[in-house]
């Protein structure tokens, strides 16, 4: 595969990246499954959005299992481009364990504004990376390699490629993540994702010390919620994705609602949003009397 750098100079959000990667700053983004977590996301000022495979899945009762079509994530980021202009970097897993399926993932989402598509190196079927009823399993590389090449070719170069890899969570020592990470970025990703389940962070940290090359580092702190914004950045990595926590949010909240209403028969007293926010969703113009 021949070696490929985007001209990030063109993307807003490799502009955004660059930028992040020279001043030890962060770019924060932020899962958003609908357009109301958009609209919320945008308020709060992150950076970017996240349309995250579990996210979508959970949203369309479908397991995190490579369930989830090209159509079903380029809906979503139509959806988030009516309500805010923030670049949208999508999660497509696999895309599907193979070229060709990788191909039409990036038509598809290249399509719909996707500034970004995150690929990792999970074998297909892939399960979710905190899974403790089935075992995350790797691909090949070579399979990864080729999969970053049909999505140059049919996203294009104003398409930033994020090449992620399992390795940590397959349980492989930290050399064999970077050794990987280090083969996707010579191969023309634009950043790269060493992802861990370490609840500690320490292998996260360890990553971000011992990468030298000039591709942007990214993080998704689920597991490791105690490292901030800051401490990410002075560690050197250049995004952070909150890849599920509004949905987990908007989760805890819906079930207490629920409950509350069970146990009262009423919904005085709970917090909810006014009827107008909803309206104003999809028309900022938008009054209601309630």
């Amino acid at each position: 595969m021949t070696t490929h750098t985007t001209d990030t100079s063109t993307s807003p959000l490799g502009k955004l990246l660059a930028h992040a990667a020279s001043a030890r700053s962060l770019v924060r983004a932020v899962g958003a499954a609908h357009a109301p977590a958009a609209r919320i996301a945008a308020e709060a000022g992150f950076d970017a959005l996240w349309v995250s495979g579990l996210e979508v899945s959970c949203a369309l009762g479908l397991p995190d299992e490579n369930v989830l079509t090209s159509r079903d994530l380029a809906d979503v980021v139509l959806a988030l481009g009516r309500t805010t202009p923030l670049p949208v970097i999508v999660d497509i897993d696999n895309a599907g364990g193979s070229a060709a399926t990788a191909r039409r993932f990036g038509q598809d989402l290249a399509r719909t504004g996707a500034a970004a598509l995150c690929l990792e190196d999970s074998a297909y079927p892939k399960c979710n990376s905190f899974a403790v009823h089935r075992r995350q399993q790797l691909a090949d590389p070579h399979l990864m390699l080729d999969q970053l090449a049909a999505l140059r070719d049919a996203a294009g170069e104003g398409t930033l490629l994020i090449a992620r890899t399992e390795a940590l969570i397959c349980d492989q020592p930290l050399s064999a993540a970077l050794d990987r990470a280090r083969t996707y970025a010579q191969a023309g990703a634009d950043a790269v994702l060493v992802h861990s389940k370490d609840t500690t962070g320490t292998q996260a940290l360890r990553s971000a010390a011992a990468w030298t090359l000039p591709v942007p580092l990214v993080t998704v702190p689920t597991a490791f919620p105690q490292l901030g914004p800051d401490r990410l950045a002075e560690a050197g990595f250049a995004l952070a994705i909150y890849a599920n926590q509004l949905s987990r949010a908007a989760l805890a909240a819906m079930r207490t609602a629920a409950q509350t209403f069970r146990a009262t028969g009423t919904f005085d007293g709970v917090e909810l949003a006014a009827v107008g926010e909803l309206l104003q969703v999809a028309d900022p113009a938008a009054r209601s009397c309630l």
